[in-house]
């Protein structure tokens, strides 16, 4: 069977899970193609993916980019929190990833049998998810227009993306489960420190984020989560590849920290947990 074809019939034997974008009535998986009862369409790729866009949007993961991301994901730099986070859902969970990129947290993250949805806003991240040989569904959206029906989830992951919580709370299920990673002050540290001592990009603080969620969310906990990564030198320009934070760096700063690279990489994050009622 093609792989377009397996991925529609995953999507079938779930029942109602879409919203159409336009509409916002409920998508039926006909053919390999989702169908709202306006008629709105929208058909999978060959990988089974669907763009629910109604035109592309510029972002800044370019291919290399996502192909040195998936490189330093494959070699297990999120791991210790994405193994943690896989634990704790079972076959009986749906979870939504939000802003999976090209996809290989969300793989991880459906290794004990959970059925997992991922998108992202880049067609090209979801074009290198849909090539994974796995049983998620990963398509395009916009994360603050979900195209999902409401409490279609019982859990929600939010891997360093931007939260709209208001979607999360109508898509949820009562009793539904969040969990969010946000970067600590020490995250990426020689990174940080590396590219940008002397300025203001020189330390971080994830306080606006931190409290935004408490305020939303006030029964939340916070679970503090650091480890040292080894990295060979060719790995090490890969973390440098993938992330923001080196984007806007200067280019002598930049070769002069790939020139003498760290043996390892250090990670600070928070791993956020509510119950949502």
């Amino acid at each position: 069977m093609r792989k377009i074809e397996s991925k529609a019939q995953m999507v079938a034997a779930q029942g109602p899970l879409f919203a159409c974008p336009v509409c916002h009535a409920p998508l039926t998986m006909v053919g390999t193609s989702l169908v709202c009862p306006q008629h709105h369409q929208f058909d999978l790729a060959k990988k089974g993916t669907v763009n629910f866009l109604n035109a592309p949007v510029a972002t800044e993961y370019g291919t290399a980019m996502l192909a040195a991301r998936r490189r330093v994901l494959q070699a297990g730099f999120f791991d210790p929190f994405v193994t943690r986070i896989a634990s704790a859902l079972t076959p009986d969970d749906r979870f939504l990833d939000i802003g999976c990129g090209e996809g290989t947290p969300t793989v991880k993250l459906a290794a004990h049998g959970a059925t997992g949805i991922g998108f992202d806003i880049s067609a090209p991240a979801i074009n290198l998810a849909g090539a994974l040989d796995s049983t998620v569904f990963f398509c395009v959206a916009d994360l603050a227009r979900l195209p999902f029906l409401a409490q279609t989830f019982s859990a929600i992951i939010d891997l360093f993306s931007p939260g709209a919580y208001a979607e999360f709370n109508r898509v949820l299920r009562p009793g539904g489960r969040i969990f969010k990673i946000i970067p600590d002050a020490d995250y990426l540290r020689e990174l940080r420190q590396g590219l940008y001592a002397g300025t203001p990009k020189g330390s971080y603080s994830n306080a606006k984020v931190l409290d935004r969620f408490l305020e939303v969310y006030p029964h939340a906990t916070v679970t503090p989560i650091t480890y040292d990564f080894a990295v060979t030198p060719a790995l090490f320009a890969d973390v440098v590849a993938m992330t923001p934070l080196t984007w806007q760096a200067p280019v002598d700063a930049k070769t002069a920290l790939l020139a003498t690279p760290p043996a390892s990489v250090h990670v600070a994050v928070d791993l956020l947990q509510v119950q949502v009622d």
